[in-house]
């Protein structure tokens, strides 16, 4: 739907945008498409959790023992193992309900009620009564109740974090049309099913509901997920079956040898059967349950809550760390790296404020972001900007206080600036215009240099593009200042142009020991990730992880290969961009079709399927989202990918 302009979506749909669905023609959408909503199997019942988990030879051979002892009269030892069978499946009903949690989980995220245009008139209702060609009002504050191919945006940004592990807003553009595939976080003239409307308003036409939305997909690989046995579960079914056959073969060889000597043959089946019960270490269960369980407890002091048991084993084991980067590699917070002012580029950590007085000052005035309290509140870029003026010792409240905003020009997609207008106790008026630097340098005749306005030149624009171009290059995001006095107006022309910043999500000063630790320890870690390739490699390279463009691959390229094609390439490829759900899936199994354990890190909706496809599946525990932590087999309580190395 992303790839049809708004008119042909609405002819698709067969949808008017002023007066909406008819109740009628509602009803009968309903009954062909179904609720808004996720299909629902029967769970299974406790009963048949318990009984799925006795179907395993080691327990086989177990009950037989049980059977044998109390023939034997020795009640004792069959007490002890039945309660070693029932310990174990009862850790396995356990286990086997995290799936459902997932699910359950993933149903908490619809929206509740949506805003809809029906018969000419504007309404609330459940967002499970929705359908395809439905009009869907969106606004700040509004969970999207559906997947929509929007109608009009104006200034919309929509959090799309757990869906596509993106970490900012995206900015929405309801006449953007796509010519070809695109991964999910660049159809910017979509909105999806459980994503949170951050900033602006908007209007939107149902294209898909329930299942076939990007959120019920993820439903359905969740649902359809196999629960695959840990090295050390195969190991102990292998065991099992060798232990098994040994068993037989014992009594089977005692009692013929015993009737080729004519013995008594009650006796000698008594005996056999006795050597065969002794055979079989029914504490083996018992004993691995109790190691697991010290391990568990000794990754707790390392920030490590594990869900499954077995998995503390399969940690040992891994040879393929999957890691997402936002959060997990870096900090997850966007941080001012590097200024430009005066010809100069400078690291923000050794750049003095009095140098960079009006720059700091501008940028943060010219926000809407704001710190109280430790209440963070606003857009991840414009907080940064807060952040750094916090780090130069200044707060936005004492520059508001000198300063008070009087007008202002909100930013909006087309402009791609906003400015805001000050006026001090003493009269003074200025203006700060903030923005991306191509449309702020359209509209500078001027630059300020030492204090001094002087003409912006030829040379000044080449120095001044260059130096966006140097930290475009370094993966940082880019904004340009320029001010104008006594211009009460908010007007965006003949302005001064003052300097530049560049932003990242940096990565954890702990995740590059911890990323070299895994490499002598013949670990390789890859990044997957739902930002850009260029964010991605330089937060690989900075760590390590990758050293080549060649080793990064993006989604959509990702999207053409199929399974076996993946599976020859992979072990050359250690960054993973603008991947989709599926593609992760698909990533995950391609490293394992060449023998490697593979963990996969995760915290987003989007993460929950391959976290069930990896052996070992890692969500984040303040970060991560229900659904993330429901799939996973263990959860880091602080987020850290350095804890993924000490457990």
């Amino acid at each position: 739907m992303y790839r049809h302009t708004q008119e042909e979506a609405l002819q698709t749909l067969d949808a008017s945008r002023q007066r909406g669905l008819s109740a009628s023609e509602v009803q009968r959408r309903l009954e062909e498409h179904g609720p808004n909503a996720f299909e629902e199997k029967k769970p299974k019942t406790l009963l048949q959790m318990f009984l799925s988990q006795l179907r395993d030879p080691m327990i086989y051979i177990l009950m037989g023992a049980v059977v044998i002892s109390a023939a034997l009269g020795e009640f004792s030892d069959a007490f002890i193992i039945v309660a070693v069978i029932l310990l174990n499946a009862v850790v396995g009903v356990v286990q086997e309900s995290k799936a459902e949690k997932s699910l359950e989980a993933l149903k908490q995220l619809s929206s509740p009620t949506a805003m809809v245009r029906r018969e000419g008139k504007v309404s609330e209702i459940p967002a499970a009564e929705l359908v395809p060609g439905d009009i869907v009002l969106l606004e700040a504050g509004r969970i999207v109740s559906a997947d929509l191919r929007l109608l009009s945006s104006v200034n919309l940004k929509i959090e799309e974090s757990a869906l596509t592990g993106e970490s900012v807003p995206v900015e929405k553009d309801a006449d953007f049309v796509a010519e070809g595939d695109l991964p999910l976080g660049d159809r910017i003239n979509m909105a999806y099913l459980s994503t949170a409307v951050a900033y602006g308003r908007g209007e939107g036409v149902v294209s898909y509901t329930g299942m076939d939305t990007e959120i019920g997909k993820i439903a359905r690989m969740i649902s359809e997920a196999g629960t695959e046995m840990t090295p050390l579960q195969k190991r102990l079914a292998d065991l099992g079956k060798v232990l098994g056959i040994v068993a037989v073969v014992l009594c089977v060889g005692l009692f013929g040898v015993a009737m080729l000597q004519g013995r008594d043959l009650m006796d000698m089946l008594l005996t056999a059967i006795s050597l065969a019960v002794a055979a079989i270490p029914e504490g083996l269960p018992a004993v691995v349950t109790i190691v697991l369980a010290l391990g568990v407890q000794r990754m707790v002091k390392v920030n490590t809550i594990v869900r499954r048991l077995p998995s503390v084993e399969t940690l040992g084991s891994v040879s393929i760390v999957c890691s997402d980067k936002t959060g997990t590699l870096t900090q997850n917070k966007m941080t001012v790296t590097r200024l430009f002012m005066n010809d100069v580029t400078e690291e923000a950590t050794r750049a003095e404020y009095e140098v960079y007085r009006l720059l700091i000052n501008g940028m943060i005035l010219c926000s809407d972001a704001s710190v109280e309290d430790g209440v963070r509140l606003g857009d991840p870029t414009e907080l940064a900007l807060v952040d750094l003026g916090l780090a130069k010792g200044i707060t936005k409240e004492a520059l508001q206080e000198r300063w008070p905003r009087i007008n202002e020009q909100p930013f909006d997609s087309t402009r791609k600036m906003m400015t805001t207008v000050h006026k001090s106790r003493d009269g003074e008026t200025i203006s700060y215009t903030k923005g991306a630097m191509d449309n702020i340098i359209r509209n500078c005749p001027q630059i300020l240099k030492d204090g001094e306005i002087h003409a912006l030149t030829g040379p000044d624009q080449e120095r001044i593009e260059a130096a966006a171009r140097d930290m475009a290059a370094d993966a940082l995001r880019v904004l340009a200042l320029a001010v104008r006095w006594d211009n009460t107006e908010a007007e965006e022309s003949d302005l001064v142009f003052v300097g530049l910043m560049g932003m990242i999500d940096p990565p954890r000063p702990e995740a590059a020991e911890a990323v070299q630790i895994f490499k002598e320890a013949s670990v390789t870690t890859v990044m997957i990730t739902g930002d850009h390739k260029d964010t991605a490699y330089a937060i690989a390279k900075e760590l390590g992880i990758a050293h080549s463009t060649d080793q990064c691959i993006a989604g959509d390229e990702l999207s053409r290969l199929t399974q076996e094609e993946l599976n020859s390439r992979v072990m050359d490829l250690r960054v993973f961009a603008r991947v989709s759900p599926e593609n992760k899936v698909m990533i995950v199994n391609a490293y394992r079709s060449h023998g490697h354990i593979v963990s996969m890190t995760g915290d987003g909706v989007n993460d929950a399927p391959s976290l069930n496809a990896a052996d070992i599946g890692v969500a984040m525990g303040i970060t991560g989202t229900d659904v993330a932590k429901g799939a996973a087999d263990m959860v880091l309580t602080d987020d850290n990918f350095a804890s993924i190395q000490k457990a």
